[in-house]
């Protein structure tokens, strides 16, 4: 089962943080995730505001050298963005939704707003 990953989830893996639950360790060992390029947008948008220490080509080497997989962003993505209601203001969480749903995909998440969207989720603190 293919798994598209938010940027918290993907930054406590690569970062081996104790926070990653086991089950979300055991998405990333098994080759289900699947990476956005809204997590390398959210990480370069944050560590460009001071907000994050980390440097995207860095992220974007690693996810290529573990051979996670990548998904772009396509025009039902941003369909099924607009038809969203605003019970999350952040955009990065937005596009997430909108990739998860309509690629009918689970959520790798520790945020809980996510779950008033209605997606599958999965905590990633588990």
């Amino acid at each position: 089962m293919r798994i598209l990953v938010d940027t918290q989830a993907l930054l406590w893996w690569l970062m081996d943080s104790e926070r990653l639950g086991a089950k979300a360790r055991r998405i990333f060992v098994s080759g289900e995730p699947v990476v956005s390029p809204v997590v390398l947008w959210e990480i370069a948008i944050k560590a460009s505001l001071g907000k994050l220490s980390a440097d995207v080509s860095e992220v974007s080497r690693v996810i290529a050298e573990q051979g996670l997989e990548r998904l772009g962003i396509s025009d039902r993505h941003m369909i099924s963005l607009q038809a969203l209601p605003f019970h999350h203001r952040d955009p990065f969480g937005r596009m997430l939704i909108a990739q998860s749903e309509a690629e009918a995909m689970p959520l790798l998440t520790s945020d809980t707003k996510i779950a008033r969207y209605g997606i599958a989720i999965l905590d990633s603190t588990k």
